[in-house]
């Protein structure tokens, strides 16, 4: 399993901003078979991780032209900065789930 960690510091967030989040998310799961996706704001950061089962599905992800205009977007007007890191699960724990 891989995750996809998005770390941004955010810049003017409008109403598009969110239908396009909204959007990319359902993109994600619906045709690239994202496995879970929890994002949250803290401060001036906002840190987003997906989970995929392959690193091909990351990549497939990343080429949809609708989210490569997403990502353009993304650039111009709704983040000052961000980084994105894609990371191997080499192991898992869990407590009560």
């Amino acid at each position: 399993m891989y995750a996809v960690i998005f770390r941004a510091k955010p810049g003017i967030q409008d109403d598009e901003y969110g239908k396009t989040v909204a959007r990319m998310r359902d993109l994600a799961f619906d045709k690239y078979g994202c496995l879970d996706f929890v994002a949250v704001t803290e401060g001036d950061q906002e840190i987003a991780i997906s989970y995929w089962e392959d690193e091909a599905s990351i990549k497939a992800w990343k080429s949809d032209a609708e989210h490569s205009l997403a990502q353009e977007a993304g650039r111009s007007k709704w983040y000052e900065s961000y980084i994105v890191q894609v990371v191997e699960i080499k192991r898992e724990y869990k407590f009560n789930t």
